[in-house]
């Protein structure tokens, strides 16, 4: 495991980020999968566990709110509202976490529609500003229920995700918000 919480490039200490997510608060089957899973890794040292509030899935990321200007971010929201306007809401399934080196994450299915909904945010973006952020390609639709905050060996992750016997959970998804985040205290 490695440490999630490293200070990327760019990024300090009460530096905020635009970025555009799904998020979870009223999905109580996804709050009952989650809890299932912090509760089979709560004495696994070295993670941060991601309570409900924060459940996410990360569609495209914008920029640093500093060099963004409030003029363009919503321009960005109206283009991305007027564009979505017509896309149907979908499930998500969440079944198995899978465990990267910074994270323990599951990963959305079906892809294919939460990728269909970046591609549309991105072709808003670019409607607003000639160079759209991020690379278009590797996008894979996750959400992660532990960060990992040290290095460590995986096993014990591995172990405690062996022992937990959940069924997956389905999330219904009908928006996608653009939202300020910061890495500040570890969440």
């Amino acid at each position: 495991m490695a440490d999630h919480w490293w200070w990327r490039p760019g990024w300090r200490p009460g530096r905020r980020f635009y970025t555009w997510h799904f998020t979870f608060q009223d999905a109580t089957d996804v709050h009952r999968l989650a809890e299932t899973y912090r509760q089979g890794l709560a004495d696994v040292q070295g993670l941060d566990l991601v309570p409900d509030r924060w459940l996410h899935l990360t569609m495209q990321g914008l920029g640093f709110v500093d060099e963004v200007p409030e003029k363009e971010a919503r321009a960005i929201v109206d283009a991305a509202t007027a564009r979505l306007r017509g896309v149907p809401a979908f499930q998500l399934v969440l079944d198995r976490p899978d465990i990267t080196p910074e994270a323990i994450r599951w990963e959305a299915t079906p892809s294919r529609l939460p990728a269909d909904v970046r591609t549309t945010i991105r072709a808003a973006v670019a409607d607003v500003w000639t160079q759209v952020p991020e690379a278009a390609d590797g996008f894979v639709p996750h959400v992660s229920i532990a960060y990992s905050n040290s290095k460590g060996p995986v096993a014990p992750v591995s172990e405690a995700l062996a022992r937990v016997d959940a069924e997956p959970a389905r999330a219904r998804i009908g928006s996608v918000e653009l939202i300020v985040l910061n890495r500040d205290h570890r969440m």
